[in-house]
């Protein structure tokens, strides 16, 4: 199994103790499949105050990060092979497809946005855009971890069965299937008894329905290019 080294370009790197050293990340840390390490773009200021930002050219509210400091601290950690992702609002929609192959990236940086976002010209070093949704938040260190958080599931190892990750919503193009545990009645509600019966063929036949009726009902911009994509 080989070791995914994750690092992070922020101006807050204190906004992830916590979220990294918790749960299943925090678990997989510990079996050495996983290591991050933050990085603090504002110690890349060339200025006693160690500001990074500036009004932005053309007037308008906000602030927009300098190329120089961004590049410096994308520079000290950038070897050869390396990937760079820039969270970002404007990239395309990270997807269960996409994070399945950055998964098998054993070298990744993530810068994240704050503000108005970067200047342009330190993206040059950039190999891609990615956002998680289109929403703006305030700044892109919740997306860094969003991407994190659904990039190592399907790191080898990370998790205990790993066939689960198989089975959840978007990896056949649909939601997932509801699901039932212990006790077979709660509050007037039954389990269906199609999961009690033991008959997989069953089993697995009433879950496709489920997943099928619920995608058609919750997402059907997602059932519809199913239907298409069966034709």
């Amino acid at each position: 199994m080989s070791l995914r080294r994750y690092t992070i370009l922020s101006l807050f790197p204190g906004y992830f103790t916590g979220p990294l050293e918790e749960s299943i990340i925090g678990q997989a840390r510990s079996k050495g499949l996983l290591e991050f390490q933050q990085v603090d773009i504002r110690a890349f200021a060339e200025n006693k105050w160690r500001r990074v930002d500036d009004r932005p050219y053309g007037g308008g509210p906000g602030m927009v990060l300098e190329p120089g400091p961004v590049l410096r601290a994308l520079r000290s950690v950038k070897k050869p092979g390396t990937r760079v992702i820039y969270l970002s609002p404007q990239g395309p929609l990270l997807t269960a497809k996409k994070a399945r192959e950055i998964a098998e990236i054993t070298d990744l940086v993530l810068l994240a946005g704050h503000y108005e976002g970067i200047d342009e010209r330190a993206l040059k070093e950039v190999d891609e855009e990615l956002s998680v949704g289109d929403y703006v938040l305030t700044n892109g260190c919740l997306a860094a971890l969003v991407l994190i958080d659904s990039v190592i599931r399907f790191v080898p190892g990370v998790i205990g069965h790993e066939a689960a990750a198989d089975q959840d919503s978007f990896e056949n193009g649909l939601l997932d299937c509801p699901h039932y545990t212990r006790p077979e009645e709660f509050e007037g509600e039954r389990v269906p008894p199609v999961l009690l019966s033991g008959d997989h063929e069953k089993i697995a036949a009433w879950r496709r329905q489920a997943a099928l009726e619920k995608t058609a009902r919750v997402r059907p911009d997602l059932y519809r290019n199913w239907k298409e994509n069966q034709s």
